[in-house]
């Protein structure tokens, strides 16, 4: 019964803070004066408020009221205009304490308001909106976790330019932070400390307010104020500190957006570099064998017309696989979940070897497969790395050594999967010669790529020559995905 409570609370609490997050921050700060006003404004708080210059009291009258409500209810805008909302209450602070009005709790207002200058005032850099600059109320105290104006930090709707419409989800479009969810300021601000102000512009305004504070204590002392200079200048700094919190505020914030804008970005690259390796993992290995396939065809045209049927079919044959895969990664790859699960077809892993081999050896290249050992369930990020390994070497070897026997062994051990991949140096006999044509090339995503995929689970790849002249890639991924 008491969890059930805790539980029925808790859940409470957190709708009700979902709920206050949702209001914009003009109606927060709106609501939060109105709860206070009647404690701010109350006689019983009134020997707390702030009192600079020790005058003689007068009563209040109407002006006396207004002024006194002046000093708290312009909070409701402190961070839409934080600018606006410290002139007002400054003034009518200044006019209250020169006039000799009863102290009032109402007057910490103005220290809301410095503070609400420095962590809210809408300074600019040359025209470009700045992490703390939110006139339009998007996220002030409280509100900063959402991230970026925009939707960019979450991943929602960062496209990038020649991304768009290919399928690539959205957390994936775009080059870096130029995607057109990204304010000109979050682009353009993040190497500097983004949304700090013009330190010229800080200048003149603490320049300028100094002077307004100067001018209001020789006021005070005219009026017969018993303040000396040192009580003057210890007031002033209790102002500047209010100030310069926001600002220390505003600051860290603009830290934290910088760091989320760095993760965002790091997301992003190793997200395309992923699906670079997986398009070049599929396109290239398909693509590789039609083009292998019809060089055959067009090589044995003239003296064997019957064997163009056989390469037409395998040619069409790897478009269709060509196009399973390509759905197969097109469905993984689908940010918005649309479709079931078991619509997709089924990752490659190593059982699916044998296929890869006979689609191979159908392009012309004398492939054989050997399998060690019992397999077992792995994880299938592992299983895929092990399978790009063997198609990575395959498409190498029609690529580079058509006709020369290949020989792919797979061994499967208690800790660890070994990938091996060998092709002799010599064309297999009765091979049909690769007419000579310019090279199919990659786009660099090829071993490189390997080494970095299999490497991720800790496990190493090598390729080079072996020792019969041949070419050998071996790799060896931990079965449990190095975890």
């Amino acid at each position: 019964m008491f969890e059930a409570t805790v539980s029925t609370a808790l859940r409470g609490v957190r709708i009700g803070r979902e709920r206050w997050a949702a209001l914009g921050v003009g109606t927060r700060d709106g609501v939060l004066a109105v709860l206070l006003a009647p404690v701010v404004f109350a006689p019983l708080t009134a020997p707390v408020g702030a009192e600079f210059g020790d005058l003689p009291t007068r009563p209040y009258d109407l002006p006396g009221l207004l002024l006194t409500a002046a000093l708290w209810l312009p909070l409701t805008v402190r961070r839409r205009w934080p600018g606006a909302c410290l002139a007002v209450i400054a003034t009518a602070f200044a006019i209250r304490e020169l006039a000799g009005y009863p102290a009032t709790f109402a007057s910490v207002g103005l220290y809301v308001a410095l503070y609400g200058v420095g962590a809210h005032g809408a300074w600019r850099d040359r025209g470009a909106g700045t992490a703390g600059d939110h006139g339009d109320g998007d996220h002030g105290d409280g509100d900063h976790g959402k991230g970026i104006r925009g939707r960019d930090v979450r991943g929602e709707d960062v496209r990038g330019e020649g991304a768009r419409g290919r399928g690539v989800p959205p957390v994936t479009r775009g080059e870096g932070a130029r995607g057109q969810g990204v304010p000109p300021a979050a682009r353009d601000e993040g190497a500097r400390g983004q949304g700090a102000p013009p330190v010229v512009g800080v200048g003149v305004g603490v320049v300028v307010a100094s002077v307004l504070y100067v001018l209001f204590a020789i006021g005070l002392h005219g009026r017969g104020s018993p303040q000396g200079i040192s009580d003057f200048v210890l007031i002033y700094a209790v102002l500047a500190c209010c100030w310069a919190g926001g600002r220390a505020v505003r600051s860290w914030r603009a830290a934290e957006e910088g760091r989320r804008r760095a993760g965002v970005e790091a997301a992003m690259a190793r997200e395309r570099a992923r699906i670079a390796r997986e398009l070049h993992d599929v396109v290239t290995h398909h693509v590789t064998a039609m083009v292998v396939q019809a060089d055959a065809a067009q090589f044995v045209l003239a003296d064997a017309p019957d064997r163009v049927a056989t390469g037409l079919e395998a040619i069409s044959d790897s478009g269709r696989r060509a196009l399973t895969d390509l759905q197969h990664l097109l469905g993984v790859l689908n940010a918005s979940g649309a479709g079931r699960e078991g619509d997709r077809a089924p990752a490659p892993s190593p059982g699916t070897l044998g296929e890869l081999v006979a689609h191979t050896r159908a392009a012309g290249q004398p492939v054989r497969l050997t399998e060690h050992g019992e397999r077992r369930p792995m994880p299938s990020a592992v299983e895929l790395a092990a399978y790009r390994v063997v198609q990575e070497a395959l498409t190498n070897a029609l690529k580079h050594a058509p006709g020369h026997p290949t020989h792919v062994q797979v061994r499967y051990g208690h800790e660890e999967i070994e990938v091996e991949v060998t092709t002799e140096p010599a064309p297999a006999r009765g091979a049909v010669p690769a007419p000579r044509r310019a090279p199919v090339r990659g786009g660099g995503h090829g071993l490189v790529g390997l080494r970095e995929r299999v490497g991720v689970f800790g496990g190493e790849l090598r390729a080079g020559a072996a020792a019969d002249g041949g070419f050998a890639v071996l790799a060896r991924i931990p079965a449990g995905g190095g975890a």
